[in-house]
């Protein structure tokens, strides 16, 4: 399959629709939900908590204090030097720094009035941010322009989200201020999200999605706009570029070790990945969402990936293939960068605090790192840990506290067929000092201790027998005592339908378009006209598939180049599909989750027949796929790396229609449309045939 660039990303602007039921009224009567404020990274609580911790001089708040109290930018002298215009980029007239200096020194004059009471700081704050809403006009330069609009945008939002509670902050200058973010700020961020500075796609590292996603939905609480915040959760979640989780956190490896999409890039960018991808999860979660718990807990799982490396040890890497520039040529990182490596940037502190001390996650990694960061530091002392000005910092003042002191259960386990094996994963408690991993070959057996784990969250388990297996895994504590398990998960390594398709439930298939349905000598099947007929199938039906087999009857009237037996995906930045015929004329399965860049492919070797019903198969059995035409293997690959699962949630899964809008419909009938998980032998493929001919 030649590369193609994806479509233009189709931006939506979601209205406000979370809404919460109203006590004392009936049940159809439904009332907006508020934003609570102050609700970006900070809540009253946590400045409560701070007031309290640093008058009883207490660590580490008291260390973080006195980072944030030595540093100029948290001082009554500042002056601010506002413009009309901010330049950032290698171009004539750049004067970002005045900028974002008195940004910091804005944020940073508001903590230091939350925590001290001194209403001197509080002025000087507002002094600062209305300098510049009365003057600012826009933010100009190279591409670098949409790094100001997105870092100091978030940066500046969250400071005038601490003053608002201010009484000295007129109505009409805060009214200006948020005029000013949704009128300069605003427009950029949406703008950059959209059609990414016209580059391709996968151009733009993903801090820079980052930055402005964060700054969208600071704005959005900032303004009590809830379309601007649902914008930026929704990029988060399902977004086209490299900002979106999926593509923040390329790959999650055996453990729960997250590859960041910047990983082969440096270090440093990529710890500042972690940094944003945490505030904007903060921000998210004091309005009451969890993205810190997305995707079964994925910014951890990147965060653990990148503090072990920058720790020292060795992390694997899968190999990372995107396109740059307008026309997206395709570059290719093969190893984890060593720039900066060990390079220590503030933003662990929340990341810990978060999952480790609120949630009762073990995060081993980032808690080493946390050591090796504390106290952290904010923008513009210069100071180790301090980060620059791309991050506000000041984590261990702002974000610290009391250790967790219970014993939690594990969480988040998984069960993937890998052949004969049995990969598992989970996530573990802290303060454990090891974990009993324990199975049942039955359905209401008794669970038997296999092994017990230490300094890791997976185990596999190999050279299983044909059969069906259930886990659990517990805790056990430094002290000997053991955590209850947890929720147990089932896994079978003889191959299971999942799904058999008679075309006439639609449950699980809906015709589009005028697809009709026919008898044939392989049962029910649906034709297909080539034109604009399809079949949906549910969203995330494959999304927890390792191994798997897809197998159909197919007779096609017309192998057109590039038609789809089917394609699961969301886009065409992932994607699985099977075509009859690929531009050379042979059959074709492709599995890709980077825009077609990584594509990894199976060819046949034998061109699909037409005017006639032929069987196919496809297999995936630990990295081995197999494509079967009528019982014969025509093709395989040994290097698949991409499984189902790591597709996600697909939300567009077809027959007959391919995720690329240029690809023509099949122009075929499609019959005993089979999903299995496991893959099926040679010899199972061909009972298949021998069973419905």
């Amino acid at each position: 399959m030649k590369l193609r660039t994806p479509g233009i990303f189709i931006f939506l602007l979601l209205t406000s629709c979370v809404t919460e039921r109203t006590s004392g009224q009936s049940a159809s009567v439904l009332t907006p939900v508020k934003f609570v404020h102050p609700g970006l990274l900070h809540s009253d609580d946590d400045f409560n908590r701070m007031k309290e911790k640093v008058a009883a001089n207490a660590e580490p708040w008291k260390s973080g204090w006195d980072r944030l109290i030595s540093n100029p930018h948290a001082n009554l002298s500042w002056k601010a030097r506002p413009t009309e215009v901010v330049v950032r980029g290698s171009v004539p007239g750049q004067n970002v720094a005045a900028f974002f200096n008195d940004v910091h020194a804005a944020y940073q004059l508001a903590l230091r009035w939350k925590v001290s009471g001194d209403s001197a700081y509080a002025d000087k704050s507002i002094e600062v941010l209305n300098a510049w809403s009365s003057r600012l006009k826009s933010i100009q330069g190279n591409a670098d322009r949409f790094l100001a609009a997105g870092i100091q945008g978030y940066q500046f939002a969250n400071a005038a989200e601490i003053m608002r509670t201010y009484p000295g902050w007129k109505p009409e200058d805060f009214r200006r201020f948020q005029k000013m973010m949704l009128d300069v700020f605003l427009p950029m961020n949406q703008s950059f999200l959209k059609d990414h500075n016209g580059a391709a796609i996968t151009n733009y590292w993903a801090n820079w999605d980052l930055c402005n996603t964060a700054s969208m939905m600071a704005i959005g609480v900032l303004c009590d706009r809830r379309d601007i915040y649902n914008q930026a959760i929704e990029y988060f979640k399902h977004g086209a570029g490299n900002g979106s989780i999926e593509r923040a956190i390329y790959y999650v490896h055996a453990g729960n070790l997250g590859q960041a999409q910047e990983s082969g890039r440096d270090q440093g960018h990529t710890a500042m990945c972690i940094a944003v991808l945490t505030e904007i999860c903060q921000m998210a979660w004091n309005q009451g969402d969890d993205l810190f718990g997305y995707d079964n807990n994925r910014v951890l799982a990147g965060a653990e990936y990148v503090a072990k490396y920058n720790l020292g040890e060795d992390v694997p890497f899968q190999e990372y293939d995107w396109g740059t520039g307008q026309n997206g040529d395709r570059r290719s990182q093969t190893t984890v960068s060593e720039g900066s490596r060990g390079q220590g940037r503030p933003g662990w502190e929340r990341l810990y605090n978060h999952y480790v001390n609120l949630k009762g996650l073990s995060a081993p990694y980032t808690t080493e790192f946390v050591k090796k960061v504390r106290p952290e530091g904010g923008g513009g002392d210069y100071g180790p840990n301090s980060g620059g000005f791309d991050q506000l910092g000041l984590g261990t003042l702002t974000a610290t506290l009391d250790p967790i002191n219970t014993v939690g259960v594990v969480s988040g386990l998984t069960a993937r067929l890998n052949g004969s094996s049995v990969i598992l994963n989970w996530w573990g408690v802290a303060n454990a000092a090891s974990y009993r991993v324990q199975r049942s070959t039955t359905a209401n057996g008794r669970f038997i201790a296999i092994t017990e784990v230490k300094d890791s969250f997976t185990y596999t388990d190999a050279d299983l027998a044909l059969g069906s297996y259930r886990y659990t895994v517990t805790a056990i504590m430094s002290d000997g005592k053991e955590s209850r398990p947890c929720k147990a998960v089932a896994v079978s390594t003889t191959p299971q339908l999942l799904m058999r398709l008679g075309f006439d439930d639609r449950k699980l298939a809906t015709p589009r378009n005028g697809a009709a349905k026919a008898a044939s000598e392989h049962g029910e099947a649906i034709v297909l006209d080539g034109v604009d007929d399809c079949v949906s199938l549910p969203a995330g039906v494959i999304s927890q598939l390792s191994d798997f087999t897809i197998a159909a009857w197919v007779k096609a009237d017309k192998a057109d180049a590039w038609s789809r037996v089917f394609d699961f995906g969301s886009g065409t930045g992932r994607y699985m599909f099977f075509t009859p015929r690929d531009s050379n004329g042979n059959p074709r399965f492709a599995v890709s989750t980077v825009y077609s860049y990584n594509e990894q492919v199976v060819d046949g070797s034998t061109p699909f027949p037409t005017e006639r019903w032929a069987h196919v198969a496809i297999t995936l059995r630990g990295r081995t796929a197999t494509l079967y035409i009528y019982g014969q293997a025509v093709g395989s690959n040994e290097n698949i790396d991409f499984p189902p699962f790591r597709l996600g949630a697909t939300t567009q899964n077809w027959i007959g229609r391919s995720q690329f809008q240029q690809d023509p419909y099949l122009n075929a009938s499609v019959a005993d449309f089979r999903i299995y998980h496991g893959a099926l032998s040679a010899d199972d493929v061909a009972g298949l045939i021998r069973s419905n001919k």
